[in-house]
């Protein structure tokens, strides 16, 4: 009998040293459990971002697309724009240089109403005239085909309109552009002035 106590007590110490064993594998357990959560959390917000970054990049490309559209419909007409501009040139050279005994004739005046449906209709459809006489030299509008005595840097005479359509430029307008020598003589003369009052009194 005396051989059995021994085992008794090999047993009640072999049990608190699994449990401590066990207790430990939980932990580890429940630690690996939770670096897998941290790292599948963290999957999951990589996907998140990347998922709202590619909706993101869609949503601007469909905005550019639908812009791109709307430019190819709107300039689409560009092209047969410019080939009409040269007949509305033509037409009002024709009518600035008609002597004045058939600017009363009917069928000239004909073809000026013409000439107005013409431009109304191409007006309504998007283009429009750039102003030039008087106005600062812009090169975005303006191409200078000249210099002449004017004020400096302001549009003095046209040689040929520039046109528009929808706020595009399709053709700048030909002009000439003052240097500057017509402002000097004009600065010139009121001294003079004072000097001719001056020499009277």
């Amino acid at each position: 009998m005396t051989p059995r106590k021994p085992e008794k007590e090999q047993t009640t110490k072999a049990e608190p040293e699994i449990a401590d064993k066990e207790e430990v594998t939980e932990k580890e357990d429940a630690e690996e459990l939770q670096q897998a959560l941290a790292g599948e959390k963290e999957k999951a917000e990589n996907y998140l971002a990347n998922w709202q970054r590619a909706q993101a990049d869609f949503v601007n490309y469909k905005r550019r697309s639908e812009q791109e559209k709307e430019e190819i419909s709107k300039f689409a007409n560009s092209v047969i724009m410019l080939s009409l501009l040269p007949i509305l040139d033509d037409l009002e050279r024709a009518f600035a240089s008609a002597p004045p005994n058939l600017a009363k004739l009917s069928w000239v005046d004909g073809i000026r109403l013409i000439e107005r449906k013409l431009q109304a209709s191409l007006e309504a459809q998007g283009l429009s005239p750039i102003k030039a006489t008087g106005e600062p030299f812009d090169p975005k509008l303006h191409e200078a085909a000249m210099h002449g005595k004017g004020k400096e840097g302001i549009v003095i005479e046209e040689l040929q309109k520039g046109y528009k359509f929808h706020d595009r430029v399709i053709r700048p307008a030909m002009v000439v552009v003052g240097d500057g020598e017509a402002e000097e003589d004009k600065e010139v003369k009121p001294e003079n002035n004072i000097q001719e009052d001056s020499a009277t009194a």
